[in-house]
Parts: structure tokens; sequence; C-alpha cells
């Protein structure tokens, strides 16, 4: 039986599959002179779908932050194409990371938060291992408690990404859908996206990451290498 290929992270390549090349496409080939609103919307669209649905295939790694990825296109292409009111495409980008956002407020109502399949998990961290010397010092349920403070920092992320989303799309995309200015205001918001929305949700992201490294050093000893997955020596 063929193995399924290991997937690794392309940073660069989906910067330029899901932000460049369709911001380049609305802005510059929707025009009635090129391929016109509907189809300069339809080409943009495909680069991030066709993407998406590749390292589906390939990788066979579906989640369930992807389903919503590939639900944002589709949803982004209806309402163009369909020509709606543009107040449903900002409700439409708050409501993306603020789904994601309440599914993690939910999780924490469950027995398996989020926040273990974002950041405590084997591939990113040596769990087996921070398990082992929690219970050794009698600090799981101290663990837990913080873990549930970092579900909730999570939560706030996302829940900032939907208010900018939402801001965003609506001071800069003013104009009818279905038109080629439509299409160039809509290229502006996925470029604009990533600089004041995307980085710094990284960025929140990576001081949540640095407080559960921190977490589970005060709490276990263990170094910054000793947790890491795939970093232990034993």
């Amino acid at each position: 039986m063929k193995s399924v290929p290991t997937h690794k992270p392309r940073p660069m390549v989906d910067l330029l599959v899901s932000i460049v090349v369709p911001a380049f496409i609305l802005m510059k080939l929707s025009g009635d002179n090129e391929l016109g609103a509907s189809g300069g919307l339809i080409l943009a669209l495909s680069f991030p779908l066709g993407w998406g649905l590749f390292e589906l295939v390939k990788y066979r790694k579906f989640n369930f932050i992807a389903l919503l990825g590939l639900v944002n296109v589709l949803l982004t292409g209806g309402i163009g194409l369909l020509e709606l009111d543009t107040k449903w495409l900002a409700i439409k980008e708050a409501a993306i990371p603020g789904v994601i956002g309440l599914a993690v407020l939910a999780s924490t109502f469950t027995s398996s938060p989020l926040i273990k399949a974002l950041l405590f998990n084997p591939s990113v961290m040596d769990v087996e291992k921070i398990n082992e010397r929690l219970q050794l010092r009698n600090s799981m349920a101290a663990f837990e408690a913080r873990l549930l403070k970092a579900t909730y920092f999570v939560a706030g992320s996302f829940a900032f990404s939907s208010t900018m989303n939402y801001i965003l799309a609506k001071w800069l995309v003013t104009s009818p859908a279905g038109t080629p200015e439509f299409n160039e205001q809509l290229g502006q918001l996925t470029l604009y996206s990533y600089p004041m929305i995307a980085l710094p949700s990284t960025v929140m992201m990576m001081a949540i990451f640095y407080y559960l490294w921190r977490t589970i050093h005060g709490l276990t000893g263990l170094k910054l290498e000793e947790v890491l997955a795939n970093k232990s020596s034993g």
C-alpha cells in the first residue's frame, strides 16, 4: 500500500497561492477589457481552492480549520457571482474566525480542548514526557488550569481577527458585487488582511505558545529543547 507523503509547511507558497496571486488577478485582471468581473473572481478564487484541494488529496490532511478555509473561498465566490449586498462579505469575513473562536471556547466543555490540537499535541511538543513529569510532581491540576487560561487567550485572538475582518471589509469593499471595482477592492482586502490581521494574530499565537512553554517549564523543570517534539534525547 502506498504511504501518504509527509506534509511539510510551505509558508511562501501558501502566501503566493492564497494571497498574492489572487489579489493580483482581482486588482489587475478583472476589468471589462481583461477577464471581466466574474471571470477574474472565479480565476482568483480557483488558486486557494485548488491549492486546498491539492493538499487534501495529496496529504489526506483535513481538519475543521481547513474546512472553514474552503467554505470561506466558496462563500466569497457566491457573494461575488450572485451579486449580493456587500454587507454579507463583511459578515462572512467576521464569521469565519468567529466560528473558530466559538469552537475553541466550546471545546473547553469537552474532554479535548482545541488548545491541545493547536499547540499541546505530539507534533509540536513531547506530550508524553511532559505528562509524565507533571504526574511525578503532582502538577497535573495546575497545568490543566493554565491550559484552560491559554484556551481563553486563543479564543480572544480569534475574536480580535473577527472584529478586524469586519472593520476592514466594511472600510475597503464599498462597490456593488459583480463589478470590476468590487473585485479590485476585494483584492485590496486580501492584501491588507495579511499585515493588519494575520501577522498580529500570529504574534498573539506565538505569545500564547510562550505562555504555555513557561507554564510547562515552571511546573516540570524541563528545558525548551526537552519539551519540543523530536528534540528529546530519550
